[in-house]
């Protein structure tokens, strides 16, 4: 079994898209620090995503958020979400962690960990057949999920051939 971690970031969008059950199907279950579940349940998380998180599913598991006495002044500028998930995937020996933000996914991948944000999770289910990359992503499109241009036009043009 993968450990895997989640932000906020790749649970939000793949709530707003509705592809959160692509997240069972690729991974055996998903850890949440608790600050990342209190950013989902925040009245000010969109609807869909409250609804998620007043009902989460049992391949979710919340966990307490690990301790974290870091002076690295660039885990210290992170967020509350971002800074729990690493710390929560360096005290289980997480496998992956999924987050979208790019300081965070960079101060991460420096502390030695894998990681990958929504993009990398529908690249990876359209890899495996369970998406239409190109619907999810139009519908990804129609949110607030902020993104290069050229790197959704990659994975489109990556799985268009193979396709052919």
């Amino acid at each position: 079994m993968r450990l895997v971690v989640a932000d906020t970031g790749p649970i939000n969008y793949l709530l707003l898209v509705d592809a959160i059950d692509l997240l069972p199907r690729l991974f055996t279950k998903i850890f949440l620090p608790e600050a990342v579940y209190r950013e989902l349940a925040h009245v000010r998380a969109p609807m869909e995503v409250r609804a998620w998180s007043a009902n989460v599913p049992d391949w979710v598991e919340i966990r307490s958020d690990p301790e974290y006495t870091s002076k690295d002044a660039a885990e210290i500028a992170l967020d509350e979400g971002e800074r729990a998930a690493i710390a929560l995937a360096a005290a289980i020996n997480a496998d992956l962690i999924l987050m979208d933000d790019r300081a965070g996914a960079a101060f991460a991948y420096r502390r030695g960990f894998t990681v990958t944000g929504t993009l990398g999770v529908l690249d990876l289910a359209a890899r495996r057949g369970l998406v239409d990359l190109a619907r999810v992503f139009e519908r990804l499109r129609g949110t607030n999920f902020r993104y290069r241009p050229e790197v959704m036009e990659a994975l489109l043009t990556q799985h268009s051939q193979k396709e052919r």
